[in-house]
């Protein structure tokens, strides 16, 4: 084929990363997946679900019940009074439901604002519509969003600004100062849009509150919400997620949707739908990665790597600048085949491969599989 849509987008360093754990039979700490058992008590709805016949399309935009208690969840957790018939559509995972949001309203060389680093697939959803990312750095080690940077980047041209929070790779957060400079700006630009990458709304630690685009109607009129039950419920192999927008926004996301993959598994949804009622499953989920977290880095402590914050997710990351001055994939390669744990390298996340000596470890893993891979890594 002589012109690519994608020419500098080469297989996500997910799969390659994941792809030599497999070969040198690595503990696999880069890919962000659980290998712990998801709830029986949802399975066993979902296997119902199949056993009762709903084994046909769904409704284009989601099974009717799924859909109300999902505006009932945002009514009572950030008290937003969203409209299950016109503001919520289920997908096929969150990263559909970004690219959606970005395909509904992105024309050829409008500008996107990209904090780096950024979640892999931001930049080519951009990019294959046409428009241009704009890229701003996130300050290191904490990864905060410089705002001053933002107003002086915002153009005539800008469309839309992706925000994610809790943040994939960094575990960081929005705070309440960031949705202030966010109201300032589509105060003043009008046109702006935000699509908020929320999949890890409910796996945030430390007592701090999920700053969530619901809970602001200023900010929420002109925004794409995207979640994930994948990373909620412990099943990212279901690929499952959802969007939440104004009618109007909504009404452009669900054209593109119902010509791309028009509806998702059925069965999943309706059991999803009574899952909803047990609270406890997302209410809780906080505190019991958090202890992930915390029992990580307390194994990580007899190794060289220094802990960043991390805030929320299933990630943390690690300096390694004080012992080494070899690049991050170089590590993350000699760590997968000369001890035997794959991390991901940091640089991968910013388009021009910018290296602070940092990976990313996920934590959400079993409490042996931790204790195994930071045993390997202290021999370091």
């Amino acid at each position: 084929m002589n012109h690519s849509k994608l020419p500098d987008t080469g297989t996500t360093i997910f799969t390659v990363m994941s792809q030599m754990a497999l070969e040198y039979n690595a503990i696999n700490l880069g890919q962000g997946f659980p290998d712990f058992m998801m709830s029986e008590e949802l399975i066993a709805l979902v296997n119902t679900a199949m056993l009762k016949g709903h084994n046909q399309y769904a409704h284009m935009c989601g099974v009717p019940l799924l859909r109300e208690k999902l505006a009932l969840k945002a009514q009572k957790l950030y008290n937003s009074h969203i409209n299950p018939e016109s503001e919520i559509t289920i997908t096929p995972g969150g990263t559909y439901a970004i690219y959606t949001s970005l395909t509904a309203i992105l024309e050829k060389d409008d500008e996107v604002i990209v904090f780096e680093p950024a979640y892999d697939s931001y930049i080519p959803n951009i990019i294959i519509n046409g428009a241009k990312p704009v890229l701003i750095q996130l300050q290191y080690p904490g990864y905060n969003i410089p705002w001053q940077e933002v107003h002086e980047k915002i153009t005539a041209k800008t469309k839309a600004i992706i925000i994610n929070s809790p943040h994939n790779p960094t575990g960081a957060v929005i705070t309440e100062n960031d949705i202030r400079q966010l109201k300032q700006i589509v105060q003043k630009h009008k046109n702006i849009f935000i699509v908020s990458d929320e999949v890890y709304e409910h796996l945030i630690f430390d007592g701090i509150t999920h700053q969530s685009i619901l809970s602001y109607p200023q900010l929420l009129e002109r925004s794409f919400v995207c979640f994930s039950f994948g990373k909620t419920y412990h099943c990212t192999g279901w690929k499952i997620g959802y969007c939440i927008a104004p009618p109007a926004l909504m009404k452009e996301f669900r054209k593109v949707h119902q010509f791309n993959c028009f509806s998702c598994a059925s069965f999943v949804q309706y059991g999803l739908a009574e899952f909803l009622d047990n609270e406890d499953a997302y209410l809780l989920l906080g505190n019991f990665i958090q202890r992930k977290r915390d029992y990580f880095q307390k194994l990580m402590a007899a190794t060289k790597f220094k802990p960043l914050p991390s805030h929320g997710s299933y990630f943390q990351c690690y300096s390694y600048k004080d012992f080494s001055a070899e690049n991050d994939m170089d590590l993350a390669i000699r760590l997968t085949k000369e001890y035997g744990v794959t991390a991901v390298p940091l640089s991968s996340f910013y388009q021009s491969k910018k290296d602070d000596k940092v990976l990313r470890f996920c934590f959400a893993k079993k409490e042996e599989t931790l204790k195994h891979a930071a045993e390997r890594l202290s021999k370091l």
